[in-house]
């Protein structure tokens, strides 16, 4: 009888030794020196049963969805800032035999306008510019009267892709490389036109943060890679992050390629920054993402004016922010989301606000299997997602 009773016993302390929370791992933001940061926010520590248990779910959820003997690049998933399951796989640059490890920064195509979108909020905090300043008030080349900061965030301004109106008759040598100057002289001298009215309707556009990162450049009369590094990189330390602004090194950083490994040539395009062009790791990615819980990063009100919908035209659960996608179900529940695309460089980056999980994948090796992120989400909480058995939907 004693001897069950001590049984009991051992059980019972190994199960709340298993349950307690893991002191050794802090759910907080450190900064380049090594300390918490000031942007740090305290989550509540996850047990250690709860932390192996979603860590096997995920390890063959990737195992399952994305197979690392064909995926080249990384993927990461966090709850309360902790590290739930990462992997990395594939080849930065194959014809070097440079492999993708977690210090490894992949271009992570579109994710980047959402950096971009809290760097021009981070200004408006500042009082730098406000969102409802007109374009044409800051980058006086500008064409378009009406048009507005907040439009350019939200994808309202009507205007045309630089990738696409480039391809128009007489409009660019493509011998010659397109620089976010370049773009906004397009517009003041040419025929360009406008896809809508502004502010009328959402159209997804990349010149929108083309001239975003433009204006950046403006109101803080430095570099746009220069003020991400003093404003994003830097504090939040993220050391393995960085913007490509250079052809010229086009040989220093990581590669793109077709789905079967051969390597895609960098083009004309490929040094206008601010839709894209942002290097960086999942790790890194995660500092950013833990660090919009601050209001110190970023205040409660450009926060709200960031995950709240603007494009209410159609009815439906599709919508956008200032910088980031959102679905928003008819149950209440919002899923936000970003999503990328740049030659074989794809990926996309999740944060679920309520839950506290960022769910990150980058690719460098074409492949939909980056937009399968979402089908995590259920796992976390309430995200009435129907999925069908189709890669990338």
């Amino acid at each position: 009888m004693l001897n069950k009773i001590v049984l009991v016993s051992l059980s019972l302390l190994l199960f709340n030794c298993q349950n307690k929370p893991d002191e050794n791992k802090e759910s907080t933001l450190k900064d380049k020196e090594g300390n918490v940061s000031e942007y740090a926010v305290n989550f509540t520590p996850l047990t250690t049963i709860y932390k192996k248990r979603m860590g096997n779910e995920m390890e063959a959820f990737y195992d399952k969805k994305f197979n690392a003997k064909d995926f080249s690049g990384s993927f990461l998933v966090a709850k309360n800032g902790e590290i739930l399951y990462e992997n990395y796989s594939g080849f930065a640059y194959k014809e070097k035999g440079d492999s993708i490890k977690q210090d490894t920064p992949l271009h992570i195509a579109s994710v980047s306008k959402v950096i971009t979108a809290v760097t021009v909020l981070k200004l408006v905090d500042q009082k730098k510019l406000k969102l409802d300043d007109l374009v044409k008030s800051i980058l006086l080349e500008f064409p378009h009267e009406e048009t507005t900061v907040r439009m350019l965030l939200n994808h309202r301004s009507g205007l045309r892709n630089y990738a696409y109106f480039t391809d128009d008759k007489g409009v660019w040598d493509k011998k010659k490389t397109l620089t976010n100057q370049d773009v906004l002289t397009l517009l003041a001298t040419k025929d360009i036109g406008l896809e809508s009215k502004p502010g009328t309707r959402f159209g997804y556009c990349n010149t929108n943060y083309a001239l975003l990162a433009l204006i950046i450049e403006k109101v803080t009369n430095k570099t746009y890679p220069k003020v991400l590094q003093e404003m994003i990189f830097d504090p939040l330390d993220m050391k393995n992050t960085f913007v490509f602004d250079d052809l010229n090194k086009k040989d220093e950083v990581s590669q793109s390629y077709k789905n079967n490994y051969l390597r895609l040539a960098f083009e004309f395009l490929d040094q206008v920054y601010g839709d894209k062009n942002i290097y960086s790791t999942p790790r890194d990615l995660l500092k950013f993402d833990l660090a919009l819980y601050s209001d110190k990063f970023l205040s409660t009100k450009m926060k709200e004016e960031m995950y709240k919908g603007y494009s209410y035209e159609r009815k439906g659960t599709k919508n956008y922010g200032l910088g980031i996608r959102m679905l928003e179900f008819e149950t209440g529940q919002q899923y936000f989301f970003h999503n990328g695309w740049w030659h074989g460089n794809t990926s996309s980056m999740v944060t679920l606000h309520k839950d506290s999980v960022t769910i990150i994948a980058l690719s460098n090796k074409f492949t939909r299997k980056t937009y399968q992120t979402k089908r995590l989400a259920p796992k976390f909480g309430d995200y009435p997602f129907k999925f069908n058995a189709e890669e990338g939907e």
